[in-house]
């Protein structure tokens, strides 16, 4: 199977080590997004993936290229256009201080880009799969509508289509609320992912029982995860990630999946001196997609999600450089992080 992500990658600089913005005079430049980290681990799986995303016709926009040739993405799809690369600025928390996001993202080329702008025959040409987030329609008016556009034109094509909610409190500024449009993306979604916030907020769906981060509590996560399969028919299945933070530097970690047949929960990790949990919810959709597609049962995807994205968090960057042996390994209870000779 082929997979195909579309969203925005953005030139992402961050502090060195746990330093705070301009503590010294240089930041760490790298690539990520959502989408592209989604294609990243997919491709590192062995999977053939391609991202569709709209680039500046520019420098940047070729080193952009060229990273994600590196790990053996197609970027055959890619839009060279007008606008600019989108950036974003992070400063990694420690103990007690989180880390800190600063979106620089306004007529990004992807922000810029609107319906109509994708020949989608030649997009989805060969895909099987068709993965996007929550983050890609609050860029702007035009990316919303093209993010509609994008899974109308799957569902057209037979292609299951994976989203995951992703609510971005920042982004939702050009005038519309992220239910109104999230309630109506997620009418065309086959696989959900998504953590208790981004069910609230980006669909508007609680339960009676209100969800804590991090408290797993099987039967309010079963009650959520059934509202939303309820409200949504055509939904398949929405796998929900339980993080608890107890601080910058310290996680649980696990997730739980509601396929209308069955109520799964992980193994839980305990995950201790992060070193960068950015990214990480996006190795647990990779993860799953490839689980979902490789596994015989929904309970070994989950875990091999879950396992996969317990990694991501020991490495610095967006991009989730482990492959299948990795988190297999880790799966099979092997987590003792000793030397291999």
């Amino acid at each position: 199977m082929k997979y195909l992500t579309f969203g925005e990658i953005m030139l992402r600089l961050k502090t060195k080590g746990v330093e705070r913005f301009f503590q010294s005079p240089s930041l760490e430049a790298t690539f990520g997004g959502g989408e592209a980290n989604v294609a990243v681990s997919l491709s590192n799986y062995g999977c053939d993936a391609a991202l569709l995303t709209f680039l500046p016709k520019n420098p940047i926009g070729d080193h952009c290229l060229a990273e994600l040739r590196k790990f053996g993405v197609d970027t055959s799809r890619i839009i060279r256009g007008p606008g600019r690369m989108g950036i974003y600025f992070l400063e990694c928390g420690a103990n007690q201080l989180p880390s800190k996001v600063v979106y620089d993202r306004d007529y990004s080329a992807i922000a810029l880009a609107k319906p109509g702008d994708v020949d989608w025959n030649k997009a989805f040409d060969g895909i099987g799969w068709f993965h996007i987030t929550g983050i890609t329609p609050a860029i702007s008016q035009s990316s919303m509508e093209l993010s509609l556009e994008s899974v109308k034109e799957a569902k057209k094509r037979n292609v299951t289509v994976s989203c995951d909610l992703n609510f971005r409190k920042n982004l939702w500024n050009y005038g519309k609320k992220a239910p109104e449009v999230m309630g109506e993306l997620a009418k065309y979604v086959d696989v959900a992912i998504a953590n208790e916030e981004d069910v609230q907020m980006s669909l508007g769906i609680t339960t009676d029982v209100e969800v804590h981060s991090g408290e797993l509590d099987r039967e309010k996560y079963r009650a959520l995860s059934t509202k939303v399969l309820e409200k949504y028919p055509d939904m398949k299945m929405i796998a929900i990630t339980l993080r608890e933070s107890q601080s910058a530097d310290s996680n649980g970690w696990a997730a739980c999946l509601n396929d209308r047949k069955d109520f799964i929960v992980s193994r839980r990790y305990q995950i201790n001196d992060i070193i960068d949990r950015v990214g990480g919810g996006d190795s647990f959709g990779g993860g799953l997609i490839y689980g979902l597609n490789n596994y015989s049962d929904h309970k070994q995807a989950l875990e091999f999600a879950v396992a996969a994205s317990c990694l991501k968090h020991s490495i610095n960057g967006d991009f989730n450089r482990v492959d299948v042996s990795d988190v297999e390994k880790l799966m099979g209870g092997d987590g003792s992080g000793r030397v291999v000779r």
